[in-house]
């Protein structure tokens, strides 16, 4: 007779270019972790392969599971990849005339973006990759705003019509109308965009139209006009992904409405009007469980890694919060969106290698094997070795152990190609060569770490690292050694802990507005509560976009919670600060104040107290409305300390493991089968289906009754 077990209640799915996982949490708030090969033709399939996977451990199967669920939440690198490949919806442009080439021309900074220094520094290494709009669907019409938001030129209403037929002749698929000064009066824009629906209309044409005032109103022409571009270009194509999905679970008695996690770190449903905003989201998961994890735990200080198949993700929580960048960069284009501020390196467990031919020296990446895993894989139909290729030369993974079994990995056939593209050009044997490519790989994301952490003015001795990821636990111990980080945390669920994240995440949307509001050093109390007045009326309009967002996934008015905020700086500096407010409703001189303060106190966080510069004055530069409903959440395991001895049962063996030119004899333990309390003291690897976690010599990791292990260097 089976037992009866508490209902799956949440699901997060992170879609990565390598591994789909999938993470499910019960009533109890005990939860599995599933992974399957990522699927870049049908997602939808990796998904149920993932949770297939996942549910064998509680002996459940998926058309029992999935209606169940109350909720679900998708991250994914399928939108982002869509722009990379420059696989997107033909888009077609109007701007104003003789601003044609704004789009094509870009920032300077994007003929760089994503480059390494000595690349930077040398013009001719620059390129612009090219327009996702080019100039032959690119139109201009006759219009002029000025900077205070006056109307010098009405715009030219026969014009617009022309440039729409224009546009439609040439094969556009969408319309993006983007003016300029428009986030400081959106009527030109807003008629532009009327006029070009009428005209679609009477010739028969049912193609979206995309005006940046409803979607990106704010400063910042070539930002927003790529991002309103991205919202016609890559989401509305990846909304058909993402409906593929929905329909998958639907197929399986799924109740729920899919959701997605954001770049600003909430979720918001795949029907969402902007769904831009999803355009990377599988890191994001990472650092919000990771911010709830310290939550839970006390810690405030957080460095937070994730090592996949194809790229390094790192963010830094202080205090307990997160910054949140509001001119990001994404797929080498500046955009108007607000993203949870990460640092990122093309260097994975996937990365191919590769030797330079002029200073024969190993290269490492950028790009990646992706769910083909490596040489070591006789079906991945790659020509170029990756680190999964030292990984199991050097004995650090299990071949009959790679994702539970699913995939047979070939040692031999791994050396021989390591050999004849690495080994013997450098005049090395192949466990050297294997060995000084992970070495390599691990002092470039131990000092792009370092550099990060000490630039932002922090010492890593004030942190605990959190590392997980599919590959984190594989090389946590060699992008931290020497660190000094006050403690290194790898969470039994490290591979699926973005999925985790998602799960984590708040049902929230989010919307941002351009304003301009200056309160000099000698203004009148008359002018500071004006201040305010102009802020709450940004707040209102963009409260109901946030509610409009909820009711169209079946929510009511009252059911949302509201979170103003702002961006705020000294006037005269360059850099703003996003501040969560702590009045709802400003309107008195009190409330200038109290939001005053708090920016006050975030800046001396950020910076310094003794950089602060009141005498200068203050600037709002943006509104911002977050809107939430409450939404289930998963649980922190609980288990009783068992001591430091593991049982008998979590030792499985052991294997040749090598490291500083010689092979070790490493114990191999089960990742599931120790317990709480555990302590493991190495040459050691702890395997689980999902990952595999290294323990070298000089090092030892404890379990404790959250299932995290911390790994400590001992002498």
């Amino acid at each position: 007779m089976q037992v009866q077990q508490s209902r799956v209640q949440v699901m997060g799915i992170d879609a990565g270019g390598t591994m789909t996982d999938t993470f499910f949490v019960r009533e109890d708030g005990s939860f599995v972790v599933g992974k399957a090969q990522s699927n870049p033709g049908d997602e939808s399939q990796a998904i149920y392969e993932s949770s297939v996977d996942a549910l064998v451990e509680w002996q459940r199967n998926v058309d029992d599971v999935f209606p169940e669920l109350l909720t679900c939440v998708y991250s994914g690198t399928a939108m982002l990849n869509r722009v990379v490949q420059r696989k997107g919806l033909d888009v077609g442009l109007m701007c104003n005339r003789g601003f044609e080439d704004i789009h094509s021309m870009g920032r300077a900074v994007q003929s760089y973006l994503g480059y390494a220094l000595e690349e930077r520094i040398h013009l001719n290494c620059h390129r612009y990759d090219e327009p996702l709009v080019p100039l032959s669907r690119t139109r201009g019409v006759t219009e002029r705003t000025d900077v205070q938001g006056q109307v010098v030129i009405p715009l030219r209403e026969e014009e617009v019509r022309v440039a729409t037929r224009e546009l439609v002749a040439r094969g556009s698929k969408a319309i993006v109308i983007s003016l300029l000064q428009s986030h400081k009066n959106e009527k030109s824009e807003q008629r532009a965009r009327d006029i070009c629906r009428e005209e679609l209309k009477k010739i028969g044409s049912d193609i979206p139209v995309f005006a940046t005032v409803d979607y990106y109103p704010s400063r910042k022409e070539s930002h927003r006009t790529n991002t309103t571009i991205l919202e016609a270009y890559a989401a509305e194509p990846s909304r058909e992904t993402l409906k593929k999905v929905s329909d998958r679970f639907k197929k399986h008695g799924a109740k729920f409405d899919l959701r997605v996690m954001a770049t600003h770190g909430g979720t918001i449903g795949w029907k969402a009007k902007e769904l831009a905003r999803t355009i990377v989201s599988g890191p994001i998961g990472g650092v919000i469980g990771s911010k709830f994890l310290g939550e839970k735990l006390g810690y405030e200080n957080i460095a937070c890694s994730d090592i996949g198949g194809t790229s390094f993700d790192m963010a830094i929580i202080t205090k307990g919060n997160f910054a949140i960048q509001s001119d990001p960069d994404m797929a080498r284009l500046v955009l108007s969106l607000p993203l949870v501020a990460m640092d990122s390196v093309g260097a994975g467990a996937g990365s191919f290698i590769r030797i330079d031919p002029y200073s024969k020296a190993i290269k490492l990446g950028p790009d990646s094997a992706g769910y083909r895993v490596g040489m070591c894989w006789a079906d991945s139909g790659l020509d170029t070795v990756s680190v999964s290729d030292c990984h199991v030369v050097l004995g650090y993974l299990n071949p009959d152990n790679f994702l539970g079994g699913a995939i047979k990995l070939d040692v031999n056939r791994a050396r021989k190609y390591l050999k004849e593209q690495i080994a013997d050009p450098l005049n090395l044997t192949v466990e050297d060569a294997a060995a000084g490519v992970i070495e390599l790989l691990d002092l470039n994301l131990r000092e792009y770490m370092r550099s990060v952490i000490s630039a932002k003015g922090y010492n890593p001795a004030d942190f605990v690292c959190f590392s997980y990821g599919g590959a984190g636990p594989v090389h946590t111990y060699g992008y931290t050694e020497g660190l000094g980080f006050k403690d290194v945390v790898v969470p039994a669920w490290a591979a699926g802990f973005s999925a985790f994240g998602c799960a984590c995440a708040e049902y929230e949307y989010r919307y941002d507005k351009s304003v301009d509001i200056g309160v000099g050093p000698k203004a009148t109390d008359a002018e500071k509560v004006q201040a305010c007045a102009t802020l709450t009326e940004a707040w209102a309009e963009l409260s109901e976009k946030v509610i409009e967002e909820f009711i169209i996934n079946g929510f009511k008015p009252e059911d949302v919670l509201l979170r103003p905020g702002y961006r705020m700086q000294f006037m005269g500096q360059l850099n703003d600060l996003e501040i969560n407010s702590p009045v709802t409703n400003a309107s008195t001189l009190a409330d200038w104040e109290r939001m005053v303060h708090a920016f006050d106190e975030t800046y001396a966080r950020v910076y310094a107290s003794s950089a602060s510069s009141p005498e200068l004055g203050f600037g709002v530069t943006g509104a911002i409305m977050r809107g939430s409903v409450v939404s289930s959440k998963p649980e922190l395991p609980e288990e009783p300390d068992a001591g430091p001895v593991p049982p008998k049962e979590a030792h499985i063996g052991s294997r040749p493991f090598y490291r500083h030119k010689k092979w070790q004899d490493a114990q191999i333990w089960s990742m599931e089968a120790l317990k709480a309390g555990n302590r493991v003291v190495g040459p050691a690897i702890v395997e689980s289906p999902s990952t595999t976690f290294i323990v070298p010599l000089g090092f030892e990791t404890y379990c404790d009754t959250h299932r995290l292990f911390h790994l400590k260097e001992v002498k």
